[in-house]
């Protein structure tokens, strides 16, 4: 079974280029365009009782940034799934923002598709 990857941001474009490189590597994917859209995908996969491997999000979205999106997930059953974060911010405030909040990791928008497929290896849950 493919590890099942959920991917939140509000770029279609952004989110179909991540699914893109991870759906070729092998990888499941499921979208979510912000926050309080991707806390429905996780209620969903934890009625069916589906495992979630990683989730990668945005901070700047609408309706629920990335930070509360995280600090949200850290108080369901998705605790230990890691987080990374896939953002334009680079400032290290940011980054120590999102480490409190939970995240795993922090990659800088634009990226490679081998940059991102090398961290979700060293992260992504089996």
């Amino acid at each position: 079974m493919a590890k099942r990857i959920l991917i939140v941001d509000d770029s279609s474009t952004l989110r179909a280029s991540v699914d893109y490189s991870l759906s070729k590597a092998g990888y499941e994917v499921i979208q979510a365009t912000n926050g309080l859209e991707a806390l429905d995908v996780l209620g969903s996969c934890e009625a069916k009782e589906d495992e979630i491997g990683m989730i990668i999000t945005d901070i700047n979205m609408p309706l629920m940034d990335g930070i509360s999106f995280i600090k949200k997930v850290k108080e369901t059953q998705f605790k230990f799934v890691p987080i990374l974060v896939m953002t334009t911010e680079s400032e290290e405030r940011k980054k120590l923002e999102g480490k409190e909040a939970g995240a795993s990791g922090w990659l800088v928008k634009p990226f490679k598709p081998e940059q991102l497929l090398k961290i979700v290896s060293k992260f992504v849950r089996s």
